[in-house]
């Protein structure tokens, strides 16, 4: 019996997403001066697809065996080669930086208010109610 349903994994795998992200994108704007500095980006997208096509799942041998399937979904960190904006070979957009926080800013706390919605439900439903 699973006490959490997918959802809270779910919403587990987007806030990492959304912490490694916003890791990215602080260095990103930490480096906007350094020299032949390559912005970095977070891919989830083709990485979970790839996650959805390939699930791991456990071989039993007997079947008193737990079964059991999971999944590794962790953001990809690429960096963007295609584009220079400044003249020492730097390619970070200070404006698309500030812009990309704010939006996963947003992002996290939709997630987080999820989160907390689906805590109080459990905690609804351990109380009976009340």
């Amino acid at each position: 019996m699973n006490l959490f349903t997918n959802t809270f994994y779910t919403l587990e795998h987007a806030l990492d997403y959304s912490a490694t992200k916003q890791k990215v994108i602080s260095q990103n704007i930490a480096n906007n001066d350094t020299p032949n500095y390559k912005a970095k980006d977070v891919s989830f997208k083709s990485v979970f697809q790839e996650a959805k096509n390939e699930t791991l799942t456990a071989k039993r041998s007997d079947e008193r065996h737990y079964q059991f399937k999971t999944a590794a979904i962790h953001p990809a960190v690429y960096k963007k080669n295609n584009v220079k904006y400044h003249d020492n070979g730097n390619n970070v957009d200070i404006d698309a930086e500030m812009s990309d926080s704010a939006r996963n800013q947003i992002y996290f706390n939709v997630l987080i208010d999820r989160l907390n919605g689906k805590f109080s439900t459990l905690q609804s439903v351990v109380k009976g109610g009340k």
